[in-house]
């Protein structure tokens, strides 16, 4: 890409919450923000209901029309906490999962958000959510192995950030500072804007992964 040539990136799920915070942070540091959300009154750039079969489909190709056809850059963001088996496997995992293999088709680069929970080897037996956030984990390290000089796949692991909404869950033992969306947000430009780091799962969760590991 040409030195000072704008840079677009598609950040799922990002009108809300931590997709709010990376968005504004990619902003400020010049991206061309792309968002998306499944609600249709939430000032998204698309709308795209990511646990449809074909959304990631229809996502990319919007994106694309949206950037010009020079999308540089995935956020994969969009999650669900609590919702029926099929539309969390395919939000959480799914869709995340097209689009990074999109991604490696056309050279762009890729941050996963998982949790800090799939981390932890000590942790108790994981929940729906918690098993597509692990699943997402093993196909972005197994993704990264196929990386290139333009693309790359990394993830952000935060911790006790924002609990899911209409839930309420103690931030449990913490080594550092409580983590914040702006951390998170931080952590997903670097891994963008860093052309030699790949695979790499970045924990944002004031040390929690040492825990009962």
């Amino acid at each position: 890409m040409n030195a000072g040539a704008a840079r677009f990136v598609l950040v799922t799920g990002g009108t809300r919450r931590l997709g709010s915070a990376i968005a504004g942070r990619l902003r400020a540091d010049g991206w061309r923000v792309i968002t998306s959300s499944s609600r249709p009154g939430a000032g998204a750039d698309i709308v795209a209901d990511l646990s449809a079969d074909g959304a990631a489909d229809g996502l990319y190709k919007a994106a694309q029309a949206l950037a010009g056809g020079r999308l540089d850059a995935i956020v994969n963001n969009a999650a669900l906490f609590r919702a029926p088996a099929q539309a969390l496997r395919n939000v959480n995992l799914r869709a995340p999962s097209e689009l990074m293999q999109f991604a490696m088709e056309d050279g762009l680069r890729v941050v996963n958000i998982l949790d800090t929970r799939v981390l932890n080897s000590g942790a108790t037996a994981l929940d729906a959510y918690g098993e597509s956030k692990a699943l997402l984990r093993d196909a972005t390290m197994l993704l990264a192995r196929k990386s290139t000089p333009s693309f790359r796949v990394n993830a952000v692991a935060p911790g006790p950030v924002l609990a899911p909404e209409g839930v309420h869950e103690k931030a449990g033992r913490l080594l550092a500072a409580r983590p914040t969306p702006e951390d998170v947000a931080a952590a997903v430009a670097f891994l963008l804007d860093t052309p030699s780091v790949t695979g790499v799962i970045l924990p944002v969760d004031a040390g929690q992964h040492l825990l009962n590991g």
